[in-house]
């Protein structure tokens, strides 16, 4: 882990960002305190699949919804 400077990190923000994609952790500091941290989105790897959500949307979802739900909604 390093820390670096924001003044630093704009200036070298694709090194920066390359050395979190390869598993480096980055903080951004501001006046020398932490700011913000830089690191790999490691859970972004898997595959995603559409369709897990079953069902269909039908023409009643299209309707206007009875008035004591829309009053519900508009407190």
């Amino acid at each position: 882990m390093i820390v670096v400077n924001i003044h630093d990190a704009k200036t070298r923000f694709s090194r920066l960002v390359g050395r979190a994609h390869m598993g480096e952790e980055i903080i951004i500091a501001k006046a020398g305190k932490p700011y913000a941290r830089l690191v790999p989105l490691s859970d972004m790897k898997e595959n995603r699949s559409p369709g897990i959500a079953k069902g269909a949307v039908t023409d009643a979802f299209f309707e206007p919804l009875p008035e004591d739900e829309l009053a519900g909604w508009e407190s």
